[in-house]
């Protein structure tokens, strides 16, 4: 039987409550074989391949859409499913009329940016362009990630970062490549999202609440009272959930309803700390709550709807942003003690370290403010530092791949790092450590964008979870062949 020289078999995988949203085309033309892969309603990736013959392009071809129809692909018709919801979030930002704050350094990132984590060595700031740029604490770009669509939020789990995308996925940025940790139901319109031992905590548009754990697995969801869940923010026992309604906080592990407390104005944006929780709103007041009975403590009024807010460890500040270009700061007790201008657009975003506040902005800066007490009492007289303009040329974008590193190892030759493999489970592939020494039966989070069933991958770092079952792969990964 002659063998066809063209041929195009198009597939989805849409899976409902999971996460799955994806198409994947394979179309065969002589000796090429073009894949084409992404997520549904979207442009996608597209690699051509050469062979030798027609023959064996046309296996390829063949081999390709087998593997995909094993993992619950579908032929499909291109166009009837539409992309995700996405929301874009914007403030109408005016300037501010209070004096300047004292801003040590200023990165411009290019796009309006809400995504911002500082942890002991780096400054993350992802913004609505897919970029994610690494920083010392002194303001030195150190890196470079380009994510398909925009960053909402970078969070940590332990030294795990990861960051949200409007293409519904949640990218693990713990390696020298991004790659996917999460996938998003499709019905789903991220606002937000908070990460605990593995389990991931999404907020959305409708005002709900989902939670999914380190596999990827749908867990639990609940609607809230409100709409437009701006803040979502995990713990180990609970899970705390701000709305148009108010905050509620959510059992961690089953999603039972434990507590509700009504705020003036819809929740912006959401904060913890070890004890308590703290809610900015539209009416421009930041709620300071006890996670364990939802009482309010105290209440930070400001001049202006809060889209952000912040505190130290010891709860001895507040810390708010304004849609007005502001600033604030407060003692635990209500107290304003100050309000400045951040001179380059409203804090979409915000965190406190070591006496500094680190700001992300509506013109897409990552901002440093000297937040110490000596610095603030000599901005507020007039005398500001010299603000360092910090530019990113020359660093090009690490963007996420599927392609890994291949490795041939010898028989009983020592491998260097530990070795895990894909095993199927109906549609869905699981990642088992086979390495001697470890539990053979706890899963593994592993990317879930080269995962191949029957493959073995040499992983440099993994590590038990602080809860729960299943270990975590970190750093650079090899496949075995």
């Amino acid at each position: 039987m002659p063998v066809a020289t063209e041929s195009t078999t198009y597939l989805e995988l849409s899976e409902e409550g999971a996460g799955a949203h994806k198409f994947y085309e394979v179309r065969h033309h002589g000796t090429e074989v073009t894949i084409s892969f992404g997520r549904i309603g979207e442009k996608g990736q597209t690699r051509t391949t050469g062979y030798a013959s027609v023959e064996k392009a046309a296996a390829v071809a063949a081999r390709k859409v087998g593997e995909k129809v094993r993992k619950g692909y579908a032929p499909a018709v291109r166009g009837v499913r539409g992309r995700r919801p996405v929301t874009r979030r914007e403030i109408a930002s005016s300037r501010s009329t209070a004096r300047q704050a004292p801003v040590l350094w200023r990165f411009r990132s290019g796009a309006p940016a809400f995504g911002v984590f500082v942890d002991d060595d780096h400054a993350w700031v992802g913004n609505q362009d897919g970029d994610v740029f690494t920083l010392t604490h002194d303001g030195e770009v150190t890196g470079r990630f380009g994510l398909p669509d925009g960053v909402k939020c970078i969070v940590a789990d332990d030294f795990w970062i990861y960051a949200d995308c409007d293409d519904g996925r949640v990218y693990d940025l713990g390696g020298k490549v991004p790659h996917v940790a999460y996938e998003i139901a499709a019905d789903v319109d991220i606002y937000w999202l908070d990460i605990r031992d593995g389990l991931l905590g999404v907020s959305d548009a409708q005002g709900g609440v989902t939670t999914v754990d380190h596999e990827d697995d749908f867990q639990w969801r609940r609607p809230g009272a409100g709409t437009h869940a701006w803040m979502v923010r995990c713990d180990e026992d609970g899970v705390y959930h701000g709305d148009s309604h108010g905050v509620a906080r959510y059992a961690a592990r089953d999603g039972a309803p434990l507590w509700s407390v009504p705020t003036q104005g819809p929740v912006l944006f959401g904060w913890q700390e070890a004890d308590e929780v703290f809610a900015g709103t539209g009416r421009g007041q930041v709620y300071r709550l006890a996670k364990d009975d939802g009482t309010v403590r105290a209440r930070y009024r400001c001049d202006a709807a809060v889209f952000s807010c912040a505190a130290p460890p010891d709860g001895r500040y507040v810390f708010a942003g304004d849609n007005h270009s502001s600033v604030y700061c407060f003692t635990a007790d209500g107290t304003r003690l100050w309000k400045l201008g951040t001179g380059c657009g409203s804090a979409y975003s915000m965190q406190y370290r070591d006496q500094r506040l680190y700001l992300v902005t509506t013109d897409g800066s990552l901002a440093c403010v000297d937040a110490s007490e000596s610095a603030v009492r000599r901005a507020e007289g007039g005398q500001l530092p010299r603000t360092a303009d910090i530019k990113a040329t020359g660093w090009e974008r690490v963007t996420p791949s599927q392609e890994v590193e291949t490795v041939h190892v010898s028989a009983g030759a020592p491998v260097d790092g530990v070795v895990v493999e894909c095993v199927q489970e109906g549609s869905r592939t699981r990642v088992r450590v086979v390495s001697p020494g470890y539990d053979p039966a706890w899963r593994v989070q592993f990317p879930k964008d080269i995962r191949v069933p029957g493959a073995r991958y040499v992983v440099s770092e993994v590590h038990v979870a602080a809860r729960g079952d299943f270990y975590r792969t970190r750093g650079d990964i090899r496949r075995l062949l």
